[in-house]
């Protein structure tokens, strides 16, 4: 018990940037407006849904998990890359690493069931539009956002309850951040029931968010060329598409993280930008993707500004 108590306090040691001194500061610049453009973003996503009475419908009230979610793994993430950077300090606590990792898979998981989610209220809303109302109620809204939420707790919780119980006898973390195989790699003993679990959770979320998003969108695709109202049809590929767009962006970045961990032998640059690409990229798009290609929140914002520079 002594032994993993002092595994538990000890400090870690990230891999090292190997940034050349020139380029510190424009690193340095670089992360802290990536990080001020994702705050900016989903900030003003997240308050044009809050504020507006008139987008608190099912649809967007989903839709309003996503940047709450965005800023989670954003956060875990820039905040630590940010003084990185600036201090050179590759040195990290046990519990801020846990901390970071546990953030960054609740902000993974998180992603994949909001996108599930969502795709099963577009489902719902083109392909059985008479009975929108009533099975996408409230109650049931609710029911699906603490759903997604509360699954996604559980999933995190165990899986980072069987990392903990293992105690550690290395201190070198081979990523630029924290998270879940990178601390495996640090503990002496059996870790095939963490593997195990690892990826029953991966096929779990991965299958579960897959095939919605498929069914959803091969139904709705049927429905759209039997739908003989040009209008009808134009509405729903236009709103199917920008979902399709962030959950296509969101899968192809989540595969630069499984390439990061193959090919360890490749370029450490070219590795630490596909690690940072799933924790930027999205958060980053989301907002702007949905802000622009959907007319009720574009025009929502376009007003709520209007408002302010207005001096009348």
């Amino acid at each position: 018990m002594e032994n993993i108590s002092s595994n538990i306090t000890s400090i870690l040691t990230l891999r090292d940037l190997n940034l050349p001194p020139e380029s510190v500061y424009p690193a340095f610049i670089c992360a802290m407006l990536s990080y001020c453009l994702i705050i900016f973003c989903n900030l003003v996503f997240l308050l044009t849904i809050t504020i507006e009475k008139r987008l608190h419908e099912p649809m967007y009230l989903l839709l309003i998990n996503l940047p709450i979610n965005d800023l989670i793994g954003s956060t875990a993430f820039l905040p630590q890359l940010m003084n990185e950077i600036l201090s050179d300090s590759r040195s990290i606590s046990y519990p801020a690493c846990v901390t970071q990792a546990f953030f960054i898979h609740i902000y993974a998981g998180g992603s994949l069931l909001i996108m599930t989610a969502m795709a099963y209220d577009r489902y719902i809303a083109i392909c059985l539009p008479l009975r929108y109302n009533t099975i996408m109620t409230n109650n049931f809204l609710i029911k699906i956002i603490i759903l997604v939420w509360f699954s996604d707790l559980i999933l995190m919780v165990v899986l980072f309850y069987l990392l903990l119980r293992i105690p550690r006898c290395r201190s070198f973390i081979s990523n630029a951040y924290c998270d879940n195989p990178t601390l495996l790699r640090l503990v002496c003993a059996d870790t095939s029931i963490n593997n195990m679990y690892g990826l029953f959770i991966t096929a779990l979320l991965q299958g579960v968010s897959l095939v919605t998003v498929i069914y959803s969108y091969i139904q709705i695709l049927l429905t759209c060329l039997r739908n003989k109202r040009s209008d009808a049809k134009s509405k729903a590929i236009q709103t199917c598409a920008t979902h399709l767009t962030v959950f296509i962006i969101l899968e192809i970045t989540g595969l630069f993280t499984i390439l990061a961990y193959r090919f360890e032998k490749a370029s450490p640059f070219l590795r630490q930008m596909f690690e940072a690409a799933s924790l930027i990229i999205p958060p980053a798009l989301n907002p702007i993707i949905y802000g622009l290609k959907t007319k009720e929140i574009r025009s929502k914002i376009a007003l709520i500004f209007s408002r302010k520079v207005s001096p009348f």
